[in-house]
C-alpha cells in the first residue's frame, strides 16, 4: 500500500538501510534467520472470548498468522509464497469451502512472475455478493516475515472462512486471498496490486462484477496498539456502516475519527465502480522492516476487527438481498 499525506508520498521502495539492506534474489527467497524465526514462537494470548465476538476466534486467527510467519518471507513468485498458498488452500478445504483459484502471470520490474488468487465462495440465499479481501504476499525484502503486513489479515480471513463456509448466508460471500499487493521495486499503478487488478478485470469480463455489492478489504489489522482511521478513497456509506457497527459493538477506541489516504487493494475495485472500504492501521512503526514479527500481532486486535467485519457482513446482507 501507499500512504498519501498532502504533498508527501510514502512509497514502497527497496532501500539500503541498516538491518534491511539491498537484497539479492537469493536473500529475498531465503528463510528468515534464527532471530526472526524466534519471533514465531507462541506469544501470550490476549484474545477476547469467542462468545463475546460473535463466534469469531482471535486466537485461531493468530494461530494462522503464526503458521505463515514460520514459513519465512513470502514474496510473490517465491518458494515461500507457494508454501503459503498450500497452507491457505488446505485450511479452506478443512472448512469445506468452495475454492476457486486464478493462476496468472504478472509483468513486473523483476520480470514475469507466476501469481495466484485464491477465492472461497459461499453461496447465499441471494446471488448478490459481499466480497472480502486480503493480500497474503510479503514485501520483497531480506528476512521480512510480514506478521502484520500480509500475515494478520490473512489469518483474519481464514478465521472468517471458518465462520462462514458451509453456513447459509443471506447474500453470497466471497473471501479472496490476493497475491501481489506489494510493489516489486517502487509503488506505482503498474507495480502494485497485481492480484486485485487481476480479479477486478476478470470480474468485469463477465456478469459477475454486477453481482458484487460491497468490497471490504483488511490490511495490517493485527497491531497490538490498534487504531484504524477512515480511509478517504473508500466509499462513504460503506465506511460509515463499518464505523457505526464498530461503535455498536463497543470498539470506538479502535475505530478512530481521523482520516488517511491509502492506495491499496481496494482501488482497482473502486475504479470499476464498486463500493469498497479499506480497513488498515497504517500507524505501525515496524512497517516494511524486519521488526514486523509475530510478537507485534495481537489476538485481541484480530478478534476486534474480525467481530466488526463479521457483523458488517450481516448488516450488508440486509441491504443487498
Amino acid at each position: 500500500m501507499k500512504q498519501v499525506n498532502g504533498a508527501a508520498v510514502f512509497r514502497l521502495v527497496l532501500v539500503c538501510i541498516i538491518g534491511v539492506g539491498c537484497a539479492t534474489d537469493a536473500e529475498r527467497a531465503a528463510p528468515a534467520p534464527a532471530e526472526q524465526r524466534a519471533a514465531a514462537a507462541p506469544v501470550p494470548m490476549d484474545a477476547l472470548p469467542a462468545e463475546s465476538t460473535g463466534g469469531f476466534d482471535g486466537a485461531r486467527a493468530l494461530m494462522h498468522v503464526e503458521k505463515l510467519v514460520a514459513i519465512g518471507p513470502r514474496p510473490s513468485g517465491s518458494a515461500g509464497i507457494r508454501q503459503a498458498q498450500e497452507y491457505i488452500r488446505a485450511q479452506l478445504q478443512s472448512f469445506s469451502c468452495n475454492i476457486e483459484e486464478d493462476n496468472f502471470e504478472a509483468s513486473t520490474p523483476a520480470g514475469r512472475l507466476p501469481m495466484k488468487n485464491i477465492v472461497a465462495k459461499i453461496a447465499g440465499a441471494s446471488a448478490n455478493v459481499v466480497l472480502l479481501l486480503t493480500h497474503y504476499d510479503t514485501k520483497r525484502l531480506a528476512n521480512f516475515v510480514g506478521a502484520n503486513d500480509g500475515g494478520s489479515s490473512t489469518g483474519l480471513m481464514l478465521e472468517m472462512a471458518r465462520q462462514l463456509c458451509g453456513k447459509k448466508t443471506g447474500a453470497s460471500v466471497w473471501i479472496a486471498f490476493l497475491d501481489g499487493e506489494e510493489a516489486l521495486v517502487e509503488w506505482s499503478d503498474a507495480d502494485s496490486t497485481y492480484g486485485s487488478r487481476q480479479m477486478a478485470a476478470r470480474l468485469a469480463l463477465g456478469s459477475e462484477l454486477k453481482r458484487v455489492k460491497a468490497v471490504v478489504l483488511a490490511d495490517m489489522i493485527g497491531d497490538r496498539d490498534l487504531g484504524l482511521r477512515r480511509e478517504s478513497n473508500s466509499t462513504g456509506w460503506l465506511t460509515e456502516l463499518v464505523w457505526s457497527t464498530a461503535k455498536r459493538l463497543g470498539y470506538e477506541k479502535h475505530f478512530l475519527s481521523g482520516t488517511q489516504s491509502i492506495e491499496d487493494d481496494h482501488i482497482p475495485f473502486l475504479r470499476r465502480g464498486l463500493p469498497a472500504v479499506d480497513l488498515i492501521d497504517f500507524d505501525y512503526p515496524p512497517w516494511h522492516t524486519t521488526g514486523d514479527t509475530l510478537d507485534k500481532v495481537s489476538a485481541r486486535s484480530l478478534g476486534v476487527v474480525g467481530h466488526v467485519v463479521l457483523e458488517t457482513v450481516k448488516e450488508l446482507e440486509k441491504k443487498v438481498r
